[in-house]
């Protein structure tokens, strides 16, 4: 008996050794929620809590991490998008719940989507970018009885990523039928493969459920976008990637500095925990709308950065998982009642306006569509208003509304009105003052 109560009391102190204490505090800062982590150390644990946080779009203004020996603890400084303390208890559970619970058990998100996940067919899909590939991609499953429920796709450096659930049109199930599945796949490989891509195109289909946006960036990653040049003549600011080694203490050093925004965290610890890489310490500072960030790293096996080679494809590598996800372009938000073929009707009015989606998520909730693309003209240049609210009225002005205009048209609108003296005043150009009006017009509208 004193055997098996020995062994009970093991047990219990292994248990907790191993789950994570989560204290979340709201007194000691005045701006922000304090989120604190301390845990047994494993790979992939930082990926993990930090997945958490942003998958509730929150933002991290500031985080300390630590994980010397076999211990890691974590502070994160985290507010709501509108900059505010966390309050709902609601919200507050669940990040205690989840961050507590270690291993691929995990809840995939807060909103149920690996429920909703189980019941679809996943489309990965990876290859050339080009104006109106979108719109070719939906009306192909559109034909081929496929009801798009929820979508992510990303494009960097003319490559295209995206990751597309789909169910039957008819049953309303998963697209079980193999030759059926053959054939999806057939057609968007055709639609994928570009006339001078020296690589192939890839399709895959599968009942797997996994994190989206950690398989974009996996895709993206092993398609090599981070190789590539960019296409756009107008492209976000590239973040700044330093990497040099701390040789007393066996450490290489990464520094990130780039334009502050949600998911930034994420998108960086994903890309090092994927090259397998591991985190023994960081800083996270953001001021104003510039982020900060500083790793000390080393290999899984327990180098550090060991030729220029490697040092190149790391700073390569981390300045692509920030480009990815950069805002390029106008922010058109579709809210409207779902119905078959809806996604191909849309993106084929922006393909014959010369719209280019460079960025698009796509969600459905019981028989609503909410539906986001980042839209450019063909060149990768700011579209021009006109043909925005163009489309916007061939759509429905109540239902496609512009969300967010680029930083580029703000800068140029000022440049413009910088030139003109006090006699050219009256002179200004109209198509400008035009321009600025819709877009102004389209965001009233947006909020009200």
């Amino acid at each position: 008996m004193e055997w098996h109560a020995c062994l009970d009391e093991y047990e219990k102190l292994v248990i907790r050794m191993t789950t994570p204490r989560v204290v979340i505090d709201n007194a000691v800062c005045p701006t922000a929620t304090l989120v604190k982590v301390d845990s047994a150390k494993r790979h992939g644990i930082l990926l993990d809590a930090v997945q958490v946080l942003t998958d509730l779009n929150l933002s991290i203004k500031k985080a300390y991490i630590s994980s010397d020996g076999q211990w890691f603890m974590d502070v994160f400084h985290v507010t709501d998008l509108n900059r505010n303390k966390l309050t709902d208890e609601s919200v507050i559970s669940y990040i205690e719940q989840s961050l507590e619970t270690t291993g691929p058990e995990r809840s995939l998100g807060f909103d149920g989507l690996t429920a909703l996940e189980l019941t679809l067919t996943a489309l990965e899909l990876t290859g050339t970018d080009r104006v109106g590939l979108l719109s070719e991609v939906f009306a192909v499953l559109a034909d081929l009885q496929c009801n798009v429920v929820d979508a992510k796709v990303w494009t960097h450096n003319g490559r295209v990523a995206s990751l597309i659930y789909v169910k039957d049109c008819n049953s309303g199930s998963p697209i079980k039928d193999s030759q059926h599945v053959q054939r999806i796949k057939a057609c968007l490989r055709n639609l994928l493969k570009g006339d001078n891509d020296i690589r192939s195109a890839k399709t895959s289909v599968s009942m797997a459920v996994t994190h989206t946006e950690r398989r974009l960036h996996q895709m993206m990653f092993a398609d090599r976008d981070y190789e590539r040049k960019s296409i756009l003549q107008h492209k976000v600011d590239s973040p700044v990637v330093t990497v040099q080694n701390w040789a007393e203490r066996g450490y290489s050093v990464v520094n990130v500095q780039c334009k502050d925004r949600t998911k930034l965290l994420f998108d960086v610890v994903c890309t090092l925990t994927d090259m397998q890489y591991v985190v023994f310490h960081a800083t996270i500072n953001t001021a104003g709308n510039k982020a900060y960030l500083e790793f000390y790293i080393r290999h899984i096996d327990g180098s550090p950065i060991s030729s220029e080679p490697e040092r190149h494809r790391v700073i390569q590598c981390l300045q692509a998982a920030v480009e990815r996800r950069a805002s390029e372009g106008v922010w058109l938000e579709l809210c409207t009642s779902d119905r078959q073929g809806l996604l191909a009707d849309v993106t084929r009015t922006f393909r014959e306006n010369g719209l280019n989606v460079t960025r698009a998520e796509i969600s459905t909730t019981k028989d609503m569509a909410l539906n986001g693309f980042y839209v450019t003209d063909a060149m990768g240049n700011v579209a021009d208003p006109i043909i925005i609210e163009g489309v916007r009225q061939k759509i429905g002005l109540g239902d496609l509304k512009v969300k967010e205009m680029p930083l580029q048209y703000h800068e140029k609108a000022e440049r413009e009105e910088q030139a003109v003296g006090v006699g050219g005043a009256v002179l200004l150009s109209l198509g400008s003052m035009v321009r600025r009006n819709l877009y102004n017009l389209g965001l009233i509208k947006s909020y009200s």
